[in-house]
């Protein structure tokens, strides 16, 4: 068995094959980029956190463990009420097995994340359920940083891995892919996806456009995450391959992104199965609806795991996140291992966690 019969292709299958071929021999950079929505302070609508109080500290307490194995903002690694890991457990350790270098960019994080990072600037996204995101020139200015970072960090790697941390980020990439005019259906970090208490929040931001042009759809009901990720997939994707690592926030950031031009002979998007076997959501159907890209689904091999925290992934939380599956993919791109190694270097990391605490 290789770590190709761990990948699952959709789309144009002969592209994902070429994506991966290409890549055998080359470098990869991840990159993550932390945001935030206040939409996520809607009770029920996320598990991304322990609470309300603690979700804003998700994206910056990611970015620290990735680095330092640890957080700094906050005293554990971000977790579900119930005790539930952060993807990022698995990032880290496929990362760390293949020696991929990373780099974290804040575009809009509520709070700053004590290490070197990439500062753009960029203001939080507001609740799209009460009012607009951000204004039109916010969303500009995002997309115009998105496009310096891309084009900077295209230039250094064969293969630019983006991931993102932002809580609440599903509901507002289904009001930005329904606002641009797919008929979408996306997933949860939990395994019943509060799918009626979305679609009220985004009927009610909907409501609000007084246009279909993509920058003021982003204005109205989207977050700064994805006009800055757009923006840096239309650079990087002129320079080199571009790798969006996620689920349901990586398909609104392809639909804006094909509004404002990158090239698609670049660019894939890779998950994990988790996300692309999520029969409350069409992320296959609806990428291919967006673009002609391929999707590289991966089976980490979660299901195997004597830890229920890990376990849990299979059963539909969290799922993906911090660009976990892009980030496995390329793992075991560059190293060949399959998802049994994979599994007993993320049960290593997980014994770490939860032994020293």
């Amino acid at each position: 068995m290789t770590y190709l019969d761990d990948f699952e292709f959709f789309g144009n299958v002969n592209k994902a094959h070429d994506f991966i071929d290409t890549l055998k021999s080359g470098n990869f950079l991840f990159s993550l980029v932390i945001s935030y929505t206040e939409t996520c302070e809607i009770s029920g609508i996320t598990f991304a956190g322990a609470d309300k109080d603690s979700i804003q500290f998700t994206p910056p307490a990611d970015a620290e463990y990735l680095y330092y194995g640890y957080c700094k903002t906050i005293d554990k690694i971000p977790m579900t009420p119930d005790g539930k890991p952060t993807p990022a457990l698995l990032t880290k350790t496929a990362l760390e097995s293949c020696s991929i270098p990373h780099v974290v960019i804040n575009a809009g994080s509520k709070i700053l994340p004590q290490l070197p990072f990439i500062h753009t600037g960029l203001v939080h996204g507001k609740n799209i359920s009460v009012e607009s995101a951000m204004s039109d020139s916010q969303v500009s200015q995002a997309v115009d940083y998105g496009r310096m970072v891309g084009r900077s960090l295209a230039s250094l790697t064969d293969c630019l891995i983006i991931g993102e941390s932002i809580p609440g980020g599903t509901t507002t990439a289904l009001a930005v892919l329904r606002g641009l005019g797919f008929q979408a259906k996306v997933s949860s970090s939990i395994p019943n996806n509060p799918v009626e208490l979305k679609n009220q929040i985004v009927n009610l931001a909907l409501g609000r456009l007084t246009s279909d042009n993509p920058y003021h759809v982003i204005a109205e009901v989207g977050d700064p995450m994805i006009a800055f990720v757009a923006g840096m997939l239309s650079s990087a994707s002129e320079i080199t391959k571009v790798m969006l690592a996620g689920g349901t926030q990586m398909a609104a950031v392809l639909a804006f992104a094909s509004k404002i031009g990158f090239n698609e002979q670049n660019t894939a998007i890779g998950t994990t199965s988790y996300i692309s076997n999520d029969d409350s959501a069409n992320f296959t159907s609806l990428v291919s609806e967006i673009a002609d890209i391929p999707v590289i689904a991966v089976n980490p091999g979660l299901e195997n795991s004597k830890f229920s925290g890990l376990k849990a992934f299979s059963q539909g939380f969290a799922k993906e996140g911090v660009g976990a599956g892009g980030s496995i993919i390329a793992s075991m791109i560059k190293t060949g291992n399959d998802s049994t190694h994979f599994l007993t270097l993320s049960e290593k990391e997980y014994h770490r966690l939860f032994t020293s605490l």
